[in-house]
């Protein structure tokens, strides 16, 4: 099947307005994105915050009559959509293949691999590998926070202990730990897809028997690694709670941050927990910490 998208700038037009015109219309997708440099991070819970220079971007079926529904655009918009509007053809990929062909096998520390699914195993006799590939929720490898978390896991003396991936997104970092000897992991996350995508990829890589989910409202119980890559605000909130799950003498791995953002997130656990090291990789880092009472 072909589409077509039909691209022009938000300005100062209302975004509720525009994404509820361009579903009456037929659209079949409705993406934001930046059209300059500005970084957005951290939206307060229930916010959607934009750049100050935003492109609209809704793509329709190749059925549906460019005129017709640029014509309703300006209608409902203004005039100006006429001018400012682009359409351009996309021709339907199976995206998810194209994205694996530029994805390659990873390894974190000194045997921990992610691959995938299609990749042959490393040639190394001593390699833990974890099969994943790209799905319904976060966590391939590729990004640095995660792959700080991996690296810093394959160094944990996980061998018959527990451990809590909070904010589990794909299971990638829960998957890992079972894989590098954990005897039991608790996937949490506060999005329904995510805890399907865990599961599902816990099975395929055959550690489902000792990887539960459960979502962010359920209590916690104590383990020896605590992991959460999420991001400062949230866990600068949850440190009560991510504090009391930690086992004294065990670990805490806090990702998802920013380098300007370690220092805020830091003071939050610095009382319980002695302060391993700072990990950074780019503009991000993770904080590696043990619980001292």
């Amino acid at each position: 099947m072909t589409f077509y998208e039909i691209e022009f700038p938000l300005a100062t037009l209302s975004l509720e307005t525009v994404e509820a015109t361009l579903l009456e219309i037929g659209a079949s997708s409705i993406t934001f994105v930046d059209r300059g440099d500005e970084p957005v991070l951290e939206p307060k819970p229930g916010e959607v915050r934009l750049w100050s220079d935003t492109l609209v971007r809704a793509l329709f079926e190749e059925s549906s009559d460019v005129a017709r529904n640029l014509k309703r655009l300006a209608g409902a918009l203004g005039p100006h959509i006429t001018s400012t509007a682009r359409v351009v053809a996309v021709e339907d990929q199976d995206w998810e293949r194209v994205w694996l062909t530029d994805w390659k096998s990873m390894r974190f520390g000194r045997r921990l691999w992610v691959c995938p699914t299609a990749d042959a195993p490393p040639d190394d006799p001593d390699a833990v590998v974890v099969r994943l590939d790209p799905g319904l929720a976060f966590g391939t490898g590729t990004h640095p926070t995660t792959a700080l978390c991996l690296q810093i896991l394959e160094s944990l003396p996980l061998g018959g202990r527990t451990v809590i991936d909070y904010g589990c997104g794909s299971g990638i970092l829960g998957i890992a730990a079972l894989k590098l000897g954990a005897a039991h992991v608790w996937a949490v996350d506060l999005d329904p897809q995510a805890l399907l995508a865990t599961r599902d990829n816990a099975i395929r890589n055959g550690v489902s028997a000792n990887l539960d989910v459960q979502d962010v409202d359920a209590a916690l119980k104590p383990a020896f690694c605590v992991v959460a890559n999420i991001l400062a605000g949230p866990l600068i909130e949850l440190a009560p709670k991510l504090t009391a799950a930690c086992e004294t003498g065990g670990y805490l791995l806090l990702s998802g941050l920013l380098k300007t953002q370690a220092y805020a997130v830091k003071a939050a656990y610095g009382a319980a927990f002695d302060m391993v090291q700072i990990v950074e990789r780019d503009d991000w880092c993770c904080i590696y910490a043990r619980r001292t009472h």
